[in-house]
Order: C-alpha cells, then structure tokens, then sequence
C-alpha cells in the first residue's frame, strides 16, 4: 500500500478549520447592542445595569487599559429558528490564543444574576435547548478591558496610572446562531482522533486504523452541506472510538482546574471579578455535566467570592455539597514557599482550612500548590500539622539543568516528616487534554512497573476560565481509547488513595524542592519583601502583646477581628507573584501601601497593649519581643535592661581609616569605607579572609535570557564592578555606647549611603545600606569573604534551617548558583562561625576559593537589589534603607538569637514597673515562634515553640498565670494524639520534648 499518511492529515485539518469547524454555528442573525463606558473603576452591577446606554455597533473600539464597558444586548429568536439549538455568541474582540489574558467578560440578566462568563473559548451563551420562536432576551455584558502584557517588554501598561487611554479593542460578533449539535460532536470526534494518531508510531497499525476511518469520515462530508452530512461521517468513525484501550494503558486522573493567579498580570482587584467569572461558568458545566469535577485552591477566593457574589456563592456551596465543586489546598493563597515566614506559614494553613471548615464543613486533606518558584524543606512538617496527607506540585519541570527524578515520592521535610507527594507528569497544570499531553504524560511517568497512575489538572488557567465543553468531550472520548491512556474525571482526593494504595514503598526525596529558575523572586521588588517581613515581626508583637495584656490586665480586650483581618492581608500579599515580586506595577504599588496600613495599625495595637501593661509611671521599660533574653530583659518582657558593657573605642587607622573596639571585637574600616578586618578578640580570630573587604558592594549586569523579574542567569558573574569609590568618610558617632563611621558613594545614576555601627557589648558588626537606586537591568550585592574553610551554608528557612554545599561537584550544587535564607545565613569549621544576618533580605550567594596561602576563602553575599524592568519597569527604582549584621564567632544558636534580635527590636515605654513574660522556656534551643489567644475565643493561650539548632531538646515552659492543662495541638489549635507535652507542674511548668527542628504547638488551658 502507498503511504498516502501525510496526504490524508494534511487533508483533515484544513477541511477541519476551514469547512467543518466554521459550520459549527449557523444561521447567524445580529443582536441589538448599546453600551456605556464605566468612569474610573468597577462599578456594582446595580450601578451598570441603570446606568444610561447608548448605541453601539459590531467593530467599534471599546476599552482603554483597565476600563470597564457594559454592553447591552438584547433580541429576539426568529420563528424560523424555531426547532433549533440556539446560542449567543458574543464576542468582545478576542485573540484566541490568549485566554485570561486579555478582554473577559461576565454576562448578567436583567435582575443583576451572572448567567456565564465570556473569554476567548467560551463566547457563547445558551438560549434555547429547543428553541420555539419568539424568545427575547436581555442581557449586560460587564467587559473587562484587561491589557494584554504577556509579550515581555517594558511597559506602563501594568498600572492604571501610567496606562494609555485609546481603546484596545473592536467589538467583533454579537449574534444569535443556531448550534449543530452534531456537527460539534464531529469536530471532537476528530480532534481526538488526530491527536491520538499523531502521537502512535509510525509503524503502529493502530496510527493506519484510525488513518482510514478519518479518510472515510471526511469522504462522508459534504463541504456545502455539513450539517446535513456529519452524522453520516461520525456514523464512519465509531468503530475506531470504540476500540478499547489496552489492559496496562497508564491511568490519568483527570480534575477540572482554572489556576487564578490572585495578582500577576493584573490587579487584586480584576482578580475578585476572574474568579467569579471563572466559576461562574463552573457551575454551569456541573449543571450540564453531572459527572464533571472542578478543584479550586485559595480560600482567599472563595471569600472575595461571598463577599461580592453571594448569589453564586450559594451555587458553589450547593455544588460542593453534591461533590463536583471540590476545594483542595487549605491555604489562604497558594503562596511562594522560600520567603514566608515560619508562623506565617503556618497561619496559611489555620485560616485556609478553618475557612473550608466554616463555610463548607470541608476539611482538606491536599496541599495544592501547582506554580511556587520551589518549595522550603520546612513544608512537609507543615503539611502534616495542618492534618493534610497529600502534596501536588507541578513547577519542577521548569528547571533548567536537572530533571527531577520522581513522579509520586515521599518528600521529607527538615525534621524527619514526611507526606506523599505528587508531580503531574503532563509538565502543565493548564492541561487541554489534547492527545499530545496525555501521550507525554504517559511516556514522562517515571514510575513506570510500580506506578500506574497520574493526575493532570485540566482547564484554561494563570487568569483564569477553567475547563469547557471541548475538554469534557475529549475526557469522555478517551475514557476507554485504545492507543491512549485511561482517562477518569475524578476528585484529587480519589487520585491520591489509589496512587498511595498502589505505590506505598515510593522513593523518598529529601530535602527542599529547589526550582533551578526564578531565582531572582528572591530579590526583585525589595520593598514588597521589606514590608512583608516587618508585617511578620510585627504581627508577632501585637499578638504577643495584646495576649499579655488580656491575660494580665482586667478589661484589656484582646483584637481577634482585627488581627484576622491583617493577618488575611499579609498571607494574601504572600502571594507566589506578589511576595517573589513578578507581578504589575499596579501590585506592588498597592502592596506599599497595605503594608504602610498594617504597620499603623499594629504599631497601634502593640503600643496600646504595652501602655497598659506597663502601668502608670516613670520608669524607664524596655519591651523585648524577641525569644531570647536580651541586656538582662526577659523574652516576652519588660524591665529596665543591664547596664551596658566596656565602651566603644574609636581610633584612626594607620594608611587611612578608623578602628572600632569594644572589647569583643575589633573592626577595622579602611579609607574606602570598606571593613578589612572583624576580629574576635575572644577567640582571637580573624573572620576575613587575608586582603579581603566586606560590606562591599559589587554590581552585575543582569539581564536574563527571558524571565526578567523572576529569573537571573548564572553568567550575570561573569562581569562585576567594586564599587570602591567614595565621595565621603565620616565617624558620626564615637562611643560610648556605640561608633558609627559612614561612607557615600555614587555609582552610575544611583548613591549609596553605607553606615557601620559598633555597639557596646555586641558581637555583632551592623551595617545599614541606604541606597537612592535609579539603575537599569543591574543587580547589586553585598559581599563578605570569609577566611573560613565551610564545606556547607546553613539558610534560616520557616522553624530551622537548611543545609547546602559551597562547593559545585554535581550540575545539583551548582544549579543553585543563588538561595534563599530568612534571618541569617551561617558557615563554619569546627569549633567557629561567622552569621551574617539581615531584616528583609532573602536572596544569597555562596562561594569557595582556595588562596595561595592554602586557605579557603567561604565568601558570602547578600542580594540587595535589582532593576528589571519587566513586568514592572520602574521595579526597585527609589529610597531602599536595609539593614544587616556580621557577627564573627557565632555558632548556629547565636544566628538564630542575633537574627531575631535585628528582626524584632526593642520598644521603649515608660510605666511603673517591670512586666513578667506570659510564658518562658529555660532552653535557647527551643525558640518561642508565636503566642496569642485561641482562635475559638475562649480565653486559651497558644503558645507555638520550635527546635531551632537541628538536635533533641528538653525544656520546661513556664505559664505565667493559672492553667490547668496543656494540650500538644495541630496548626488548628485542635489535640493532636500522643502528645510530647507532659502535664503541667504545681508550680505551672509544662515539660517539653522535641526532637531536631520539631514544631510544638502547645494549649494553655486558663483556670
């Protein structure tokens, strides 16, 4: 036989897009069409229902950047359509290859309820089933006109400030159509079939099978005639349909999904309109589609959801309660992983869950976080504490260099915990179910002989829309396919026992899931970052404080409203585009702002706790938030702190300079403004390396291969500049309880402002940059080599720390060119340290050299700032102040104390006398995360504690006040089983043990 193969599908898909597709809809007759132009911002919809419309016609432009248009749409089916399945179609100008990315829109009635959402594949409204003639309709359109900035390049389109105002785009169809029904059926029908044989061998008989059942499918069609012809075509293509698939074919999962980024691209507050537009559409497929799926993550948008669409709120209630509706993720918002904090962390969990918990009586058994730019080594403890058994994650497969080597593993956490892990081999979370996915899927499974199964989530997703009528008609197509895998639509959780049940012995990864990509969402937009961690060390305090007072001072109301309320602000801004910094200027300027809002108020809420704790007086009290005893003040007290230590000594330096002593160290800062020396006197040891210079600033280039503000290339190393010139060299304070000596620099259109402070007593060296950054596509750094010879850096992440070589043997050490560390990062030889700690810095490097002399050369660096200029092009342009410190001779503990005391600094208030902690723990290993009132209001102090340095601890916490139990709790303050609490003591200590960074989470039962 001749191999007419490329013949015959050349020929499938032009008659499919140019004759059969086409003739899907029919009949066309226009619509009526009237429009009014939102001023400004959204409106309610009450608001554009009345509001006064006028005119409007298909091709007119609509819709500066981020303007709402509300198009009126009325008509009437003609009797000659009577018989028929009619549709709206109302298109609004889209690009089909773009859908949530571009123009959407949301159809309401008259009365103001939504019918369905519009975007690119989903321009259609159902008007009759059978029509009869004669119906009328009357519908607004509320049209986002959304930009579209998905191209990569600079733009001032990314906020409704800077943004243009001509119209961005033409009204293209508004028409009611008659639906072939079967003509649609042919058009999946042959869909599938193409995908599935383009995928089969060439030599695979089945590929010829399939091959001649399409040539004799499309001999059936009449090009002039498709409707009255597709039957006969479709009745030429059963045969091959029913051909079951093979008894070992692999097994997908299949869940409808729609990934909503809850900022990107777009504001917060388009965001609120795409999920409701998303979901929206949603629960019309469940009506139509009973055996139709849907899992959506993020309470947080659930909740925008009731708040502004109550109406359909109470259809997804009804839908979760019959099942098809599936919440997953028990988190606030499927957040970035690096840069949260511990408690923060765990908060995502105890207001994710408890909001699924109240609102649907759901409690989620999945972590659900598709797209985070790499997940912490802290997450799989966190995980289990929050009562969840299952992970899905799916961004791995973005890493350049390896390919992670596990589909379905066990991943295990920092302290030894593990939870059953999936990572869909379909390489997407935007799945079409198309042949090509599913076949990759199938061949990608890397646990092929004891796996059989995988999960892909389906449906148009990052902005949104979510799986349509097309997906489920392939879903149904290859159900039983032979030469596919086995395709089920099914929930999450029904994947996960089967995948568990089949493969319990799954290999075990352990570790952090490093994603070699992005790296640079440790750094871009370091005020997002700066505000995000003040917000953390703040809600600490306030919690902390306001706890101590309603315990202690009668009437002293504790602000549970309040608190919740910030703290949804804060977890929502932790967000995985808004806290790695990848999303519109719009964003990011909005965040500013909230996080200036949160300050005021939890300066307020501490401030007013302390005051009536302190009482009234004159004294002189220094409140110490921190988990360690700080100049004799206890944590989580207040008194009048130890007299200071010996005295700083400030000299000149011989060749130019000045030296700074405090008896504990010695510091030397040459004429440059750069420190050569940070000696311990106690140890008597130098931490720099010989001929080195800290605290110096170095700038790269940085402009990578795509990505801008996520990612930074390893060549970005290849060319660096010293910024060693200095305009001016000044002490401007010398002692006695602290010397500061200052240096400015210039540099390329930017200033830089670097003080170095010595304080009496301290073993740290503080430093404070504040840097006027007006650079383009550059990356600055902070640099400190270190004369220590570290074979490994140890990284502050949520409740301890993790552990990574300095050296790059493997592609796996050196993908990690760039880390993430929170408070400090440490590197040490036996017996003697450096930390180097900061406040709102999350990006490092670290790297090795053996000097001539024979020593290594462990130099550390802090990522400081960027300048990308995609998607935000004015990213980081401004006033930076960032704060950080050396502290030479510290071990492990000493960072995690030193990194809480620069996060976490002291309050000042006069009062009458000192204030006793609420709670105590007589073990510096054991580090006290959080203490505040339950969340169920009745009076119970949670106290949330830590092992911080990696080994067993014990350790009596103290209660400050009558309790009559303590009970060990999950991250939702419930009783865990087998408690490592012991009872409390006569005197109210409780004993504790815990193993290496185990988390404790401790209810204090009030008498």
């Amino acid at each position: 036989m001749h191999d007419d193969r490329s013949v015959t599908e050349h020929r499938l898909r032009r008659v499919l897009a140019e004759r059969i597709k086409p003739a899907v809809r029919s009949r066309p007759v226009p619509l009526t069409v009237e429009r009014w132009d939102a001023p400004g911002e959204p409106v309610p919809v009450a608001e554009g229902l009345a509001a006064p419309y006028a005119p409007c016609a298909v091709g007119e432009a609509w819709g500066p950047a981020w303007g709402t248009t509300w198009f009126k749409v009325t008509g009437a089916v003609p009797a000659d359509l009577a018989g028929q399945v009619v549709e709206a179609v109302l298109d609004l100008g889209f690009d089909r290859m773009m859908p949530g990315f571009q123009c959407e829109g949301l159809v309401h009635r008259a009365d103001g309820t939504e019918i369905k959402a519009l975007n690119p594949y989903n321009d259609w409204v159902r008007v009759a089933d059978l029509a009869e003639g004669g119906e009328r309709i009357e519908w607004y359109v509320e049209a986002a006109a959304n930009p579209v900035l998905v191209d990569h390049r600079a733009t001032r389109e990314g906020d409704r400030l800077t943004s243009g105002d001509q119209p961005l785009y033409r009204l293209a169809r508004m028409d009611l159509v008659v639906f072939e029904t079967e003509v649609w059926e042919l058009v999946q029908d042959l869909e599938v079939l193409h995908d599935l044989m383009t995928q089969l061998a060439a030599d695979d008989a089945r590929r010829y099978e399939i091959l001649r059942a399409v040539d004799a499918a499309l001999d059936a069609v009449d090009l002039g005639d498709v409707p009255g012809t597709a039957g006969e075509a479709r009745a030429r293509l059963t045969a091959v349909l029913a051909s079951p698939a093979h008894a070992g074919a692999h097994r997908i999962s299949a869940v409808g999904h729609a990934h909503i980024d809850s900022a990107w691209l777009w504001p917060l507050r388009e965001t609120v309109r795409k999920v409701s537009r998303t979901t929206s559409n949603m629960v019309n497929l469940m009506d139509e589609h009973p055996e139709f799926v849907f899992a959506m993550s993020q309470a947080q948008q659930f909740d925008w959801i009731k708040t502004h669409r109550p109406e359909l709120f109470e259809r997804i209630k009804k839908k979760i309660a019959d099942g098809q509706f599936v919440p997953v993720g028990g988190m606030w918002v499927e957040s970035d992983t690096n840069m949260v904090g511990g408690e923060a962390m765990a908060r995502q969990f105890l207001y994710g869950k408890k909001f699924f918990l109240d609102e649907f009586g759901i409690e989620t058994h999945n972590v659900w976080l598709p797209d985070s730019f790499g997940y912490t080594a802290a997450m799989p403890q966190i995980v289990k504490l929050s009562g969840a058994r299952w992970f899905l994650t799916q961004k791995i497969c973005w890493s350049q260099v390896n390919a992670f080597p596990h589909h379905t593993f066990w991943w295990e956490g920092i302290d030894g915990s593990r939870v059953f892990t999936h990572f869909p081999p379909v390489d997407t979370y935007n799945s079409d179910l198309g042949g090509a996915q599913l076949a990759h899927a199938a061949r990608n499974y890397r646990e092929k002989g004891r796996g059989s199964r995988s999960l892909v989530p389906f449906g148009w997703g990052d902005g949104g829309g979510g799986p349509t009528r097309e997906h489920l008609a392939r879903a149904r197509r290859q159900r039983n396919l032979e030469g596919s895998p086995r395709v089920e639509i099914e929930r999450p959780d029904a994947f996960f026992e089967k995948a568990h049940a089949e493969y319990e012995d799954a290999p075990v990864w352990a570790g952090e899931l490093y994603l070699e990509l992005h790296r640079g969402t440790y750094t871009s937009q370091a005020k997002t970052k700066q505000g995000n961690r003040h917000s953390e060390s703040l809600l600490r305090e306030a919690e902390l404080w306001a706890a101590t007072a309603a315990v202690r001072v009668p009437g002293h109301v504790y602000p549970y409203e309040d608190l919740e309320r910030i703290w949804k602000a804060v977890l929502l801004h932790q967000f995985h585009d808004i806290l790695p910094g990848s999303s519109i200027a719009w964003v990011h300027r909005e965040a500013r702002e909230t996080y200036a809002r949160v300050r005021e108020e939890l300066t307020a809420i501490t401030r007013t706790a302390q005051l009536a704790l302190a009482g009234e007086g004159t004294r002189r009290l220094v409140f110490n938030c921190a988990p360690h005893t700080r100049r004799g003040v206890p944590a989580g007290g207040a008194d009048l702190p130890a007299p200071a230590g010996r005295r700083v000594a400030v000299r000149e330096r011989p060749g130019g300079g000045h030296v700074l002593d405090n008896g504990r160290l010695r510091v030397e800062i040459d004429g440059r403004g750069l420190i050569v020396s940070a000696y311990d006197l106690e140890a008597d040891r130098e931490s720099l390396a010989p001929g080195g210079a800290a605290n110096l600033l170095q700038i790269h280039p940085d402009f990578p291969n795509m990505w801008d503000a996520w990612d930074i290339e390893a060549f970005y190393r290849h060319r660096v500049t010293d910024l060693v010139e200095w305009d001016a060299l000044e002490v401007t304070e010398s002692g006695p309880q602290a010397a500061t000596v200052r240096v400015t620099r210039s540099f390329g259109s930017s200033r830089a402002v670097q003080s170095i402070t010595l304080r009496s007593g301290a073993r740290t060296v503080d430093m404070v940059t504040e840097v006027d950054w007006r650079e383009t596509e550059k990356f600055l750094k902070a640099a400190f080599p270190l004369d220590v010879k570290a074979e490994r850096s140890a990284s502050e992440t949520q409740f301890g720390h993790v552990h990574r070589p300095t050296h790059t043997n493997t592609s796996w050490e050196a993908a990690k060119f760039e880390i993430c560390a929170h408070r400090w990062i440490h590197v040490e030889e036996p017996g003697w340290g450096v930390a180097l700690l900061n406040e709102s810095t999350y990006g490092h490097d670290v790297t090795r050299d053996v000097r001539p002399d024979g020593g290594q050369t462990t130099t550390v660096r802090l990522s400081l700032l960027r300048a990308p200029r995609y998607p935000d092009p004015e990213t980081d342009q401004g006033n930076h102040t960032l704060r950080h410190s050396l502290a030479p001779g510290a071990s492990v503990g000493d960072a995690v104390r030193e990194g809480h005391a620069l996060n976490l600094p002291e309050r000042v208030v006069t009062g009458a006398g000192p204030v006793a902690p609420l709670v105590a723990v007589d073990e510096d290993a054991v580090v006290v995360e959080s203490v505040k009132l339950a969340e169920d209001r009745g009076g119970d102090v949670v106290v949330r504690l830590y092992e911080s340095r990696g080994g067993r601890a014990s350790a009596r916490l103290t209660a400050g006040f009558p309790i009559s139990a303590a009970v060990e709790s999950d991250l939702l303050e419930r009783p865990l089983p087998g408690s490592a609490v012991g009872a409390p003591a006569a005197d109210g200590t409780v004993r504790l043990t815990l193993r290496p960074f185990q988390i404790l989470t401790v209810r204090l039962r009030r008498t």
